[in-house]
């Protein structure tokens, strides 16, 4: 399980500028490359992006600075981040767009209900196990 990996170059380093526009123009087919080699051996890649709204975003991070317990999930980059929304969502719009592929499909979750995100993240990924395990052979033994 990775979290973000190697889409770095597409999203945080395109929006803050660490990687020009031929650098993360061309990230996208090494992703796509790099991923179909992960599936030819029979690795299981299931790719999710939980959104939430911008109002939702705003309702935990305000959340978290006021409860003792989670302040340190928030810090000041989280907020400086949060000013480029609309960047990061070209990015994210892109990113899915260009890496989405029929091998490695992009699963899409609506985030703002995290009971709800969680149930459509475990289905999804049981059915991506499904696809490179031989379920009859475990069962047999």
């Amino acid at each position: 399980m990775y979290d973000r990996s190697w889409y770095g170059c597409v999203l945080v380093e395109r929006v803050e500028g660490f990687a020009g526009r031929i650098e993360w123009l061309r990230s996208y087919e090494e992703i796509n490359h790099f991923e179909e080699q992960l599936t030819n051996h029979g690795t299981a890649v299931v790719k999710f992006w939980v959104h939430i709204s911008f109002e939702e975003q705003l309702k935990r991070f305000q959340e978290r600075q006021g409860n003792e317990l989670k302040k340190y999930k928030i810090t000041e980059e989280d907020w400086r981040n949060r000013e480029k929304w609309n960047q990061y969502k070209l990015a994210v719009n892109d990113m899915v767009a260009h890496t989405s592929t029929v091998r490695a499909p992009w699963t899409l979750v609506a985030g703002d209900d995290k009971k709800f995100a969680r149930v459509q993240i475990l289905s999804r990924l049981c059915k991506g196990l499904e696809g490179v395990l031989d379920l009859g052979a475990i069962s047999s033994e």
